[in-house]
This record gives C-alpha cells, sequence and structure tokens, in this order.
C-alpha cells in the first residue's frame, strides 16, 4: 500500500492522507480528475506521476515523474523522474505542498507486527508530533471520542483548546489535525456561558467562507461540551506584531481589506451576522496563502435581537457596543484602532483622547499612517454609527484608494 500525507510546510504534521492499493499510476496535480487534488495555485494542472516498476512484491520499486511547469523537488533536489525510496519528501513548486511518500508493508499472519504498536518512537526530535518511523502521534494526553489530544494549545476561564488528531478519519473521511475547544465543567453550570459556547458551534456550521475555520463536530462527553473545528496553520496579528514589530501600510491595509471581505460575508446572512470580537488576537495570517482567517465566533449575535452582555476588547469597541447595542457598523469600527495596531506595534488606547464632546483617536503625529489613511480611520471610528461607512464593501474600497 502506498500512503501520501500533505504536511504543514513549517512542522510537518500531517495535514490530510490518501491511500492506494494495487494501484500501478498515482497521479497528482490542481485538475480534479488527478488521484491527489492539490488546490494551489503553484501546482500545475497534472503536476507529477507516481509509477511503480519492476516486481509487485513487497510493494514494488517506484518512480516519480515531474510533468509540473514549476518543478517538483525530491528531498529538496529538483528532478525530472527519480527512483522513489521510503519516507521520501516529495514538493510541488519550490515553496508548493508537501507529500510525504510512504510505503505500508503487507504482513502475513506469521510474520511479525513492526507496526506503530511496536515502535519505540526512538530518534524523534523533542518537537515532533508524529514519529518519523511509524508515522503514529508519539504522545497522546488523552482520547475523547475518536479524537487524540496531543497538545493544549490555550486555557481560559471558558474552556482549553487542545490540538487533537482525528485518527479514525471520520469528519473529513481521511485522518487530519484539528482544535478540540473543551467547555469547563464549572462554565458549564452558567447559563450566558453555555449560550455563547453553543452559540459558537450552531454560527460555525452555518457558515462557509474560506476566511472563517470549518466546522467539524459538536458533542458532550463527560459532562463537558466539546467543538471540533479546523486547524488553521498561521500567526494571529497581535502575536505577528509583537514578534516582528509594526508592518508597512500595504501590508495592514491588504489584510484589512480581506477582514472587510469575511465582514462582508457576515452582514449579508439573514439576519446579518455582527461577529462584535474584531481585533488583532482574533485575526490570523494563514501560512498557506497570506491570507486572513477570522477567528473565534463566541460572541457572534443577530443584528436585531435584545440588547445584550458588553462584549468587545478595549480600543476596539465601538461606543454603541459598549451598551450592549452592537450593529454591523460596530464590527467596521474595529478595523480602524486594528489598522492602529498593525502600523505603531501601540495599543490604540494610547492615541485616544477628548476633542470636544467626544473621544477620538489622535493620529496626526503618526508617520507611518498617511493622511489618506487617517482620513478612512477617523470615518469608520465616527462616534455615532451613521457617521461611519456603511458597509465593509464601503469601507474596502475606501482602503483600496489608500494603496
Amino acid at each position: 500500500m502506498v500512503i501520501l500525507t500533505l504536511l504543514e510546510p513549517q512542522k510537518k504534521t500531517p495535514l490530510k492522507q490518501w491511500h492506494f492499493e494495487n494501484e500501478p499510476v498515482i497521479r497528482v496535480g490542481r485538475s480534479m480528475d488527478n488521484d491527489v487534488v492539490l488546490n494551489d495555485t503553484l501546482v500545475s494542472r497534472h503536476h507529477l506521476e507516481i509509477r511503480q516498476f519492476g516486481s509487485t512484491q513487497n510493494g514494488g520499486s517506484w518512480q516519480v515523474i515531474s510533468k509540473g511547469t514549476n518543478g517538483t523537488f525530491l528531498n529538496e533536489v529538483l528532478v525530472v523522474q527519480s527512483p522513489l525510496s521510503n519516507n521520501s519528501l516529495l514538493q510541488l513548486a519550490r515553496g508548493g505542498p508537501i507529500l510525504k511518500f510512504q510505503i505500508e508493508q503487507e504482513t502475513s499472519p506469521n510474520q511479525t507486527n513492526t507496526s506503530s504498536d511496536s515502535c519505540t518512537h526512538e530518534g524523534n526530535s523533542p518537537n515532533n508530533l508524529f514519529c518519523i518511523h511509524c508515522g503514529q502521534p508519539i504522545s497522546v494526553q488523552q482520547t475523547i471520542r475518536n479524537y487524540q489530544v496531543l497538545r493544549t494549545l490555550g486555557q481560559g476561564g471558558m474552556g482549553t483548546t487542545y490540538l487533537a488528531w482525528d485518527k479514525t478519519g471520520e469528519i473529513a473521511g481521511h485522518p487530519q489535525l484539528l482544535v478540540l475547544k473543551q467547555m469547563n465543567a464549572d462554565m458549564a453550570k452558567i447559563a450566558k456561558a453555555r449560550e455563547l459556547f453553543e452559540r459558537e458551534a450552531h454560527t460555525l456550521k452555518s457558515l462557509h467562507h474560506p476566511g472563517i475555520p470549518l466546522y467539524y463536530d459538536f458533542f458532550v462527553e463527560g459532562g463537558k461540551k466539546y467543538l471540533a473545528m479546523e486547524l488553521v496553520h498561521g500567526q494571529d496579528l497581535e502575536k505577528l506584531i509583537l514578534l516582528k514589530g509594526p508592518v508597512i501600510p500595504s501590508v495592514a491595509i491588504a489584510w484589512m481589506i480581506q477582514t472587510c471581505d469575511i465582514l462582508d460575508y457576515l452582514h449579508s446572512q439573514d439576519p446579518p451576522l455582527i461577529h462584535r470580537d474584531i481585533k488583532p488576537a482574533n485575526l490570523m495570517v494563514r501560512n498557506s496563502n497570506n491570507r486572513i482567517v477570522v477567528l473565534d465566533f463566541g460572541a457572534v449575535k443577530e443584528i436585531g435581537t435584545a440588547p445584550g452582555t458588553r462584549i468587545g476588547a478595549e480600543g476596539y469597541c465601538a461606543p454603541e457596543q459598549e451598551r450592549g447595542q452592537p450593529l454591523t457598523q460596530s464590527d467596521l469600527y474595529a478595523i480602524g484602532p486594528t489598522l492602529i495596531y498593525l502600523l505603531t506595534g501601540e495599543n490604540p488606547f494610547k492615541f485616544y483622547r477628548q476633542r470636544g464632546r467626544n473621544f477620538r483617536f489622535d493620529l496626526t503625529k503618526v508617520p507611518t499612517i498617511t493622511p489618506e489613511l487617517r482620513e478612512v480611520i477617523e470615518r469608520v471610528t465616527e462616534p455615532l454609527p451613521r457617521d461611519r461607512y456603511q458597509t465593509a464593501k464601503e469601507l474596502a474600497a475606501a482602503l483600496a484608494g489608500c494603496q
């Protein structure tokens, strides 16, 4: 059996797997008629073939034949046609997707089982999640239903977020890494906390946009609620700026235009959905395409419902949202202070000053913010919603004019 595993490019952790039995030719590319379809602009429609040669006993011998215009790299070496050994890494174009090639030998009833059950996992790096020999998780903290918990990603008052491995492939039809959010048992006793946690699951299940994590599962186990969703490989804007410092205006503007596109999708639902917690920590840049993904839908609210609890981060929260009366324009308001943070590396609250009767952002002494961009930020953060841009599309157009 041949196993092809799509790896996350930075940490080389498995994202998706394909299994092939008794197939002498495996075709990989962007076109839907391939055996392995990789939707990446660097990948050609018919990028490569993996062919079996000689005897089929014990898996036979295999070769890779490159047909892609951007080239194929075997263990980081550019190849046109080359033999394939077990555990080889194939990269479709420089900077493109990485596939791990594995041959699983079939064992007869009389042969010794050398599967992952007997693997000692020796020789692995301390940071490895999966064994380089057997391909299975090195350490499993706990198993919750069909999910193997590999690592704790974060812990807060509401609950705990885990990195988990769906070994059985029940969710997507193939094994994969995902995020498993667990609600704390004590929080489950609080009606408002239960409402927010269940709302996130309900909302994600109904939404389908590349800038929103995929919903996988929602269940109760051992008295605790769990939400399983897509693992987005990337870094949130708060951490990114803390690590690397402010970004140039063209990058910040491009990210906020992408955020506007996601907000336009949310605001176009029937009834419109308001995120209520747009801020750098909830905006992640996906590694694979450098595009924004909006996180944390626990605070999402349908427009027109009764005034609710005040939700929103200080410095990013619109005045009407502070009063528990959010509008779609409240989400747009948060784009202003987010831009300030991206361009200065400072908490936007630092620039919040009283001007007349109201408090406004004063950006006159910030050299990285042009007069045109300053005008956009000032308008989108007007105290009254009616004085702001009224739609995400309108704001995106204004931002595009500043590029």
